[in-house]
């Protein structure tokens, strides 16, 4: 759980990051990271409601 908020958070991170100083670069890896925190926790959505289980 912890591993897709880092994502997430590490994303926003390097975005703002990028888009201060200008680099395109920056700003995209912190997008790809968002998407990449995001994408997480929409698999273990899914595997919550195939197994029938959810977490709190």
């Amino acid at each position: 759980m912890a591993n897709k908020k880092i994502d997430k958070a590490k994303g926003r991170a390097k975005e703002a990051a990028g888009a201060v100083s200008g680099n395109k670069r920056l700003k995209n890896e912190g997008r790809a990271d968002q998407a990449k925190g995001s994408a997480k926790n929409a698999v273990d959505k899914v595997a919550d409601t195939l197994t029938g289980s959810r977490k709190h």
